[in-house]
This record gives C-alpha cells, sequence and structure tokens, in this order.
C-alpha cells in the first residue's frame, strides 16, 4: 500500500509536509498520526500540537487501470458531466476557453474550476470511482469532512487520491480524520461494499409536470392553469418552476403581474387533482436586481468581496450564511411555501452553498451543514436537490438531479459545447443518467430530468425524444414533463403509456458501453429485454 503525504500551513504560515505508511502511529513535530487498513477500509486521524490550517492529504498509486479500462469519473455536482472514460479520453478544462468570456460569463463558477488545478493528463472525479474490467471500486467515508478526488493519470493508468482539507483549521489538541475510504480490488465487492454502507430502499416512483422547459421563466396564472388541467391519473406531481417570483432572491415577493391571485388558489386546485404541489427555489443565491442583494450587502459580503456563482439571471451571488439574519431569512423564504401548502421541493444552484470559502471548515463540512439546514426548515417535504454535490445531498434529500438541464437541441447550441463541464446538453444529461444509476435508491432517488414529446418549441427529432422518455423511464425515479399533455394524440399518449409501463416495472440488470453504443439489458414481465443506445447520435438503434 502506497503512503500517505499531508500538506498544512502553521500558524507562521509555513507550509510543511509529513509521509507517513498505510499502517500504524506516527508522532511528528506538529501530529501525532494514526493510521489504520483495516478490512476494505483505510483511516487516517491526526491531532494537532500545534494550530495548523489543513490543505490535502494524498495517496498515490491505490489502484491502476489498463490501456481499454473504462473510468468511471463523477462530476463534481449533479450538472458536471458524468461518465466511463476510456484513458485516451481528454477532461474538458474551463480554462482553455479565453479569460474575457470566463470573467464575462462566469464559466468558472458552476464546476470545481475554482479550486481544482486541472491537469490534461489526469481525469478527475469525485467521492466514488471505479474500474469494472480489473475491478477497482474506491469511495469516499469521510464526506462529512472532505471531499475525496479521484485522480486517473491517462499516461500510466495510475490512481491517486487526494482528500480537499482547505480550510480545516485546528488549534492544538483538536482531532479530525483527514481520510476515510472503503477500496476493493473487485468491481461486484466493491459494490455489495457500497450496498452495506447506502443500503438500498425503496424509493417512491413519481411522474410529474415542471413548467420550465417549455415556458421558461414566461410563465403566468393562465399557463399554469391551463397546463395542470390537462394533466390526468397517470401523474403524481405538479411543480411551478422559476418565474413566479419578481426577481431570484425575493422569494417572499410572488409576481403580482403574472398571478395576481398568487400561488394559494393552484395549491389548492393541485391538492384538489390528488396531485402533490411542487415549487422552485435557489435557497442559497439571490441575483444582483434582488430587493435582497441590493438592500442587504452585508449578507453577501466575504471579507469585502461578493461571490458570484453565475451568469444567470442578471448576475447572481452566494448568500454568506455565517452572517446574522441569513439563515433567518432563508429559512422565512422556505416556511412561506410551507404555509402556502407546497408538499415539494426543487431546490437548486446548491452549489452556491460552498462556493465561497469559509475559515475553519473545508467545502464539504459547508455543504454538509447547508444541505441539513435545508432538511431542518423542511422537515418530512420531499426535496429534490439539484446543482448540488451528490454525496453530501444523500440521506438529506428524496432525489436529487444527477445530469445537467435537458436541452432542446440534442447537445445545445454549438458554442455552448467548448463551455463549462456544467452546460446545457440532452446528450450529457443522458449519459449521466446511465452511468450515476448505480446511486438511485442508495443515495437518493434519482432525477434524470425532463422528457419532451410534443411538436412545437423544440429541435430534437422524433428518434431522440423516445430515447430521452425511454432511458428517463428506465433509470429514474422522478420523471417529469414540461408539455402541454392537452396537446399528445393518440401516439404521444402510447409512447408515454409504454414508458411508464418500464417506469413503474422494469429493473435494469446491466448496461455497457462499445465505442458509441451503450447496450442496455432490463426484465419487464419476466422477460429480458435489450436496447442499443447510441450516445452521440442520441437514439436507440
Amino acid at each position: 500500500m502506497a503512503d500517505y503525504k499531508l500538506r498544512y500551513k502553521t500558524g507562521s504560515g509555513e507550509i510543511k509536509e509529513i509521509v507517513f505508511a498505510p499502517e500504524g502511529l506516527f508522532d511528528f513535530e506538529d501530529f501525532t498520526v494514526s493510521a489504520t487498513a483495516e478490512g476494505s477500509r483505510r483511516t487516517v486521524k491526526i491531532t494537532a500540537k500545534v494550530q495548523a490550517e489543513l490543505i490535502k492529504c494524498t495517496q498515490r498509486g491505490v489502484a491502476k487501470a489498463n490501456v481499454g479500462d473504462r473510468c468511471f469519473i463523477n462530476g463534481y455536482q449533479s450538472w458536471t458531466k458524468t461518465k466511463e472514460y476510456f484513458l485516451s479520453e481528454k477532461e474538458h478544462n474551463v480554462n482553455s476557453i479565453p479569460k474575457p468570456l470566463v470573467r464575462s460569463f462566469s464559466f468558472d463558477r458552476y464546476g470545481d474550476t475554482t479550486f481544482y488545478d486541472f491537469d490534461k493528463n489526469l481525469l478527475h472525479g469525485y467521492d466514488v470511482f471505479f474500474v469494472k474490467e480489473n475491478g477497482a471500486f474506491i469511495f469516499n467515508a469521510n464526506v462529512k469532512t472532505a471531499y475525496l478526488i479521484i485522480l486517473t493519470d491517462r499516461r500510466t493508468g495510475e490512481i491517486s487520491l487526494s482528500n480537499e482539507l482547505v480550510g480545516l483549521t485546528l488549534s492544538a489538541g483538536e482531532s479530525a480524520t483527514v481520510s476515510d475510504y472503503y477500496i476493493e480490488n473487485d468491481y461486484e465487492k466493491g459494490l455489495a461494499l457500497f450496498d452495506s454502507v447506502y443500503p438500498k430502499r425503496p424509493i417512491k416512483k413519481m411522474l410529474g409536470y415542471t413548467s420550465w422547459y417549455n415556458y421558461y421563466q414566461n410563465v403566468n396564472e393562465e399557463i399554469i392553469l391551463r397546463d395542470l388541467d390537462a394533466i390526468d391519473s397517470r401523474f403524481d406531481l405538479f411543480q411551478i418552476d422559476d418565474g413566479y417570483e419578481t426577481f431570484v432572491g425575493d422569494w417572499l415577493d410572488v409576481d403580482a403581474n403574472k398571478f395576481p391571485n398568487g400561488l394559494k388558489p393552484i395549491v389548492d386546485k393541485i391538492h384538489s387533482k390528488n396531485l402533490s404541489a411542487g415549487i422552485w427555489l435557489a435557497p442559497f443565491v439571490a441575483e444582483s436586481k434582488s430587493k435582497v442583494f441590493l438592500s442587504h450587502p452585508d449578507w453577501f459580503d466575504f471579507d469585502g468581496e461578493t461571490v458570484k456563482c453565475g451568469s444567470n439571471w442578471s448576475g447572481f451571488f452566494a448568500f454568506n450564511l455565517q452572517k446574522e439574519g441569513v439563515k433567518e431569512y432563508i429559512a422565512r423564504c422556505l416556511r412561506y411555501y410551507v404555509d402556502l401548502g407546497f408538499d415539494f421541493f426543487k431546490l437548486d444552484f446548491l452549489y452556491a452553498a460552498s462556493l465561497p470559502s469559509y475559515k475553519g471548515k473545508t467545502r464539504s463540512q459547508v455543504a454538509e451543514d447547508a444541505y441539513s439546514f435545508l432538511r431542518e426548515i423542511l422537515g418530512d417535504k420531499v426535496i429534490l436537490g439539484c446543482g448540488a454535490t451528490l454525496f453530501n445531498g444523500a440521506m438529506k434529500f428524496d432525489y436529487m438531479r444527477i445530469g445537467p438541464d435537458v436541452s432542446l437541441k440534442f447537445d445545445d447550441v454549438f458554442y455552448m459545447r467548448f463551455m463549462h463541464n456544467e452546460r446545457i446538453s440532452t446528450k450529457i444529461t443522458l449519459q449521466n443518467t446511465v452511468y450515476r444509476s448505480f446511486m438511485n435508491g442508495r443515495l437518493f432517488g434519482n432525477d434524470p430530468d425532463v422528457f419532451l414529446l410534443r411538436d412545437n418549441n423544440i429541435s430534437l427529432n422524433k428518434k431522440q425524444k423516445i430515447a430521452l422518455l425511454t432511458l428517463n423511464a428506465l433509470f429514474g425515479s422522478v420523471i417529469m414533463t414540461s408539455d402541454n399533455i392537452a396537446e399528445y394524440d393518440d401516439e404521444k399518449n402510447s409512447y408515454l403509456s409504454a414508458a411508464l409501463e418500464l417506469f413503474r416495472h422494469a429493473e435494469v440488470k446491466r448496461f455497457s458501453r462499445k465505442h458509441d453504443i451503450i447496450t442496455v439489458d432490463y426484465e419487464l414481465s419476466g422477460k429480458t429485454h435489450t436496447i442499443s443506445y447510441n450516445y452521440k447520435k442520441g437514439v436507440i438503434l
């Protein structure tokens, strides 16, 4: 087993390193260290002798991938591109985009670019990794403290680990777990081990409507009520998405021009149809035009700076969750919608909680606290996390988006293909849907995003729409559409009915990739069926 290296900064500002074996008790000038390797678990605990700011704990060469192996690389957050990579495939790097474009559109804020140093020779993923061919399976057991970044050298196949500890400060006498992970050299044993830590559990499957992927922010009472009238008994959920509020962040201000009667009558009508009522919010951010951003600059202050999280809307910024009054405001906004009767909360752009640096805490600790806070406020209401770091949301959120937004063109407009790894793309979200499917029912219920069968306001061809519907049904726990169901003809209804049979009763047994084709085997009514999906063209062959 490879040695560990702990990198840290002392109170004097000096950056230092210590190196120690994977098993044993060690006494250094600034720390005592306990490293254990029991069965498949590897753990490192330290106790500080002096005040120290931790940076990272790394371990090289814990496993190896060979040419031809497919390495599962789990992206940083919900939207980040995720798939099984060959060593010959490179990661897309935002830093290759001209800097003026990055600054103008904040392309570096949606993912991990602000704190991960991209290297063209490495593939990097978060908290879980496997190679089916050679059997390596690794996953983080220390997510409450630190992200585990798994690094694969594209030249040698060497797999190394980096526990991201930046922000964690220890005083003399304080202790911390700086690395804790499971590793198996057999894929099936690794998956069984993953099951023992995150056992599969029943997840209610939900078919829903969301207003976003047809009208975007251009919603109003007339549109919502019209589409609600069309929803039939096949559906479980009706969710109002972005556009009902005056500005992002001003959640207590429902736009009276769009919704002159407010949202309560709509909630009541949703319930009258025996549907769950859903609402969209982005609780940790506010846009620059919002009242809350303009009237409470102190709530967005980080040592004299604001932290921009992206270019959506009028540009949006992170709340400082440690400022007095901020959590009370977020809680008041969420409770407002609970009091209106909403049952289902789609909470978006959650990565913004841990985009800023908080002294004394790692990014993973900040996300853990922030997501736990949402669960505490919403109690037994259903939470769908979106734009979130996945393992931090495990067991806190009922459902989790596991891919980027579906695009109305299969791979969005061509110039967006050069942008960040969290970009809108039906092509990429379908890859994520397949490759993150092992998380479904273990960490949360997977949300593969919407299917769209309509003919207007869309550029997906018929085969792509059917593939999107089919894969969502096979791999999802909650699937939604933004179509006005009243416009469905017999053919579209038959496609939906067939997909619902898969959604309710089919069980995926395995999938594999060869070149551009992903082959999926599933069981339905006691029979095994196989489909072949061309992920570059977006069609089932």
